[in-house]
């Protein structure tokens, strides 16, 4: 059973959501790529802000403030739902890949499962954060940047192009702008 989620008015929610079984499919360059044109396209229709993100191999954060506030729920099920449709339209379309017949196989879901679909991205729920204070929006922050040289994917925040650190700390927007707190 799932519980109705509060989101308050003005404030900042910070997001996560993970792959179906941790599937790295963000390990590839090409699906960061569709994730952010996604994100933008649904940044534009929702009009939130977007104060930070990360794209790790198998799962994403997002630092946004939704207006209104209800609206957070909508949103990431419209970006995980378009997501998945382009990836998995991807992968079928390269089956005979290695990598992507792997990596659909590890997406399909057990025959115990009787949903219409065969095949699942992420995992359902999606966990949000509410984001009180200009303190915790920093360490969001920092914890979004940092997290790719904690995994050992980079040695630097700089190398991992996948995150608002370029934006904050280059005045690099090439991949994706940030919207600045009124």
């Amino acid at each position: 059973m799932t519980h109705p989620r509060y989101f308050a008015p003005g404030q900042l929610q910070f997001i996560t959501a993970s792959t179906y079984r941790r599937v790295p499919l963000l390990s590839s360059p090409r699906f960061c790529r569709e994730f952010v044109r996604v994100l933008a396209q649904v940044r534009e229709e929702f009009k939130f802000r977007l104060l930070g993100w990360v794209l790790m191999p198998e799962h994403f954060h997002l630092l946004m403030w939704p207006q209104p506030a209800e609206s957070t729920s909508q949103i990431v099920q419209q970006l995980k739902q378009r997501t998945a449709a382009s990836i998995l339209r991807a992968l079928r379309r390269n089956a005979a890949n290695p990598w992507c017949a792997r990596t659909l196989e590890r997406l399909r879901l057990p025959p115990s499962v009787h949903d219409q679909p065969t095949f699942r991205v992420w995992q359902r729920r999606f966990y949000p954060y509410g984001i009180y204070t200009e303190k915790k929006r920093l360490e969001k922050l920092a914890y979004m940047h940092g997290n790719p040289v904690k995994r050992g994917l980079v040695w630097s925040p700089d190398q991992w192009p996948w995150s608002s650190f370029r934006f904050y700390h280059l005045g690099d927007d090439s991949i994706l702008k940030m919207d600045r707190l009124p």
